[in-house]
């Protein structure tokens, strides 16, 4: 097996391609190599969320993905959502709602509430409690990311129509 790898991704809509080493985690890559410091690396075992990428359409943990497997496909961070140095609703709600707190966990969460809010434009309170239940946050008891969740999904809805 090489030891090393020449890769292709995009990132937020910017092709990238790099050599990287068999090992390299993708939540590595992403931050230490890219610069997409929104991706937060916690637990490093897949269970705080705090690396929660977007990759091919589908939320994943980057620290349980090694880089070279992201080869060839898309992948949208935290820094993906703002369009035009605008913020996404969710993230505005984020800040109204006080939902940040430290911000350690904001981008994973951000990025499962967004998944969501693609599945599912009207969640319930208990819908986002359990869409986000696989993300830790430690500071806010949850309760103002639900909120803010909910905000964002009744602004959305909104604008779309």
């Amino acid at each position: 097996m090489a030891d090393r790898h020449h890769i292709t991704v995009t990132v937020n809509g910017t092709p990238y391609e790099a050599t990287v080493e068999s090992r390299l985690l993708l939540a590595d890559f992403l931050r230490d190599h890219l610069g997409y410091v929104g991706v937060h690396v916690g637990c490093e075992h897949g269970v705080c969320g705090a690396c929660t990428v977007f990759l091919d359409g589908q939320t994943v943990r980057s620290c349980l993905l090694f880089a070279v497997q992201a080869d060839g496909c898309q992948i949208m961070t935290v820094e993906g959502l703002a369009r035009d140095s605008n913020l996404h609703p969710l993230q505005e709600a984020f800040r109204e709602k006080q939902a940040i707190q430290c911000g350690f966990c904001t981008p994973g969460m951000l990025l499962r509430a967004y998944e969501l809010l693609q599945q599912n434009p009207h969640p319930t309170r208990d819908e986002i409690r359990e869409a986000i239940a696989g993300n830790l946050c430690r500071c806010t008891g949850y309760q103002f990311i639900v909120e803010a969740i909910q905000a964002a999904a009744e602004r959305l809805a909104v604008t779309s129509r």
